[in-house]
């Protein structure tokens, strides 16, 4: 995981002005730990698993904020492949974004409107070509101040060498952005989506601003993007998609972005593991206290590599590194079931991140599973 610039191929802006970043300050802010924590571009989010005959889709989980009635809806739904945008984004194998619902195939509009959601990116996880799960993550558009962006990013190696974008929701942004991200052209290696592309793992960007070959950061800049984060999605043939989140200081994404590598005990280590345990039982006592921790088959680890909280700052600078076991809290889970984890508890999750979260004023979770070659090499947390 490395802090990267982005090297890309772009086009101009049209020739109108851009609003500056918006203001902070409003009625929407509320005040906790050391400064305003704001809204956030995603207003709720949700996941579905297959049924055990995997004949359709149902209801995994969820984090609705305030859009209780939506959020008791879908609790009651089930689609089939092809059905709704769950059901769509099965189907299609690769991620959507769907930026409005009027017209569409979307089947809980009405309900999603009067929560003031408008617009839905839906992610479908695989581990090989075995569906595991489907996340959907919900916007709004209708606050003036709803700036922010989540790209969809697209390559197929038998078309292009290049990534371009697919599609985006860019709120209330402004043009100039969203014009010069459809006729960027990124090269894997490079840029913020090129770089998760290119290392299929996530990647995150601070400082959008100081982030050197950022094409788009003059621009961005303006309609105040400062941080991202891009997250791989690979798909049958070859092809990859990048989903990007684009945080602007008004609304960021998230209150807090975390990003965790998987690490396994290296084969050595489970060798002195066993060593340890035969010499216990040939030379010492067996001790009640100690027993069975010798012999525990060594598990993978997520540990934390980076993140910024809007209240706290840098985690590199104000939390110390992290590990967490397999199966241990909200994000231990993802590791170990595969899916998606969320919770409305974010101040009981275990080694201080639950302190953290009281701190900052976060009251819940959601943990992202990244796949590669069948195998979940990382994941992303987002707190709310």
């Amino acid at each position: 995981m490395a802090m990267m610039g982005e090297g890309e191929q772009a086009g101009r802006a049209p020739g109108r002005s851009q609003a500056g970043p918006h203001p902070l300050g409003g009625s929407d802010d509320v005040l906790v730990g050391r400064g305003a924590v704001k809204k956030t571009f995603i207003k709720a989010t949700e996941f579905w698993v297959p049924s055990r005959d995997r004949s359709f889709l149902e209801y995994g989980g969820g984090l609705y904020g305030t859009a209780t009635r939506f959020g008791a809806l879908s609790k009651t739904r089930c689609f089939a492949r092809g059905e709704g945008l769950p059901g769509q984004a099965w189907e299609a194998g690769h991620p959507i974004v769907l930026r409005q619902f009027v017209g569409s195939y979307f089947q809980r509009t009405s309900a999603a409107h009067a929560e003031g959601l408008t617009c839905a990116i839906a992610m479908p996880i695989f581990a090989g070509e075995f569906l595991t799960s489907v996340l959907v993550f919900f916007c709004g558009d209708n606050d003036e101040d709803q700036a922010g962006a989540i790209e969809l990013w697209h390559n197929d190696p038998a078309l292009s060498k290049d990534m371009t974008l697919v599609d985006g929701h860019y709120g209330n942004t402004g043009d100039a952005f969203e014009f010069i991200s459809r006729r960027t052209s990124i090269r894997r290696g490079h840029g913020l989506p090129g770089s998760a592309w290119g290392s299929g793992m996530p990647v995150f960007l601070e400082d959008l601003g100081k982030a050197s070959g950022f094409l788009r950061g003059d621009t961005a800049v303006k309609v105040g993007i400062n941080r991202g984060f891009a997250v791989p999605c690979p798909a049958a043939r070859g092809q990859m998609f990048v989903l990007a989140f684009l945080s602007a200081r008004a609304t960021p994404i998230a209150r807090r972005v975390e990003v965790w590598e998987r690490w396994d005990e290296p084969e050595a280590n489970a060798h002195a593991h066993a060593h340890a345990h035969t010499h216990a039982h040939t030379h010492a006592p067996a001790n009640p206290s100690t027993a069975g921790r010798a012999d525990r088959a060594p598990g993978p680890q997520l540990r934390r590599v980076s993140g910024f909280c809007e209240v706290l700052g840098s985690l590199a600078a104000s939390e110390p590194s992290l590990s967490l076991q397999h199966g241990q809290g909200t994000i231990g889970q993802v590791l170990l079931t595969g899916v998606p984890g969320v919770s409305n508890h974010a101040d009981t999750e275990p080694l201080g991140l639950g302190a953290a979260a009281r701190e900052a004023g976060l009251t819940s979770i959601a943990a992202i599973p990244v796949v590669r070659d069948g195998r979940i090499v990382a994941c992303v947390a987002l707190y709310f």
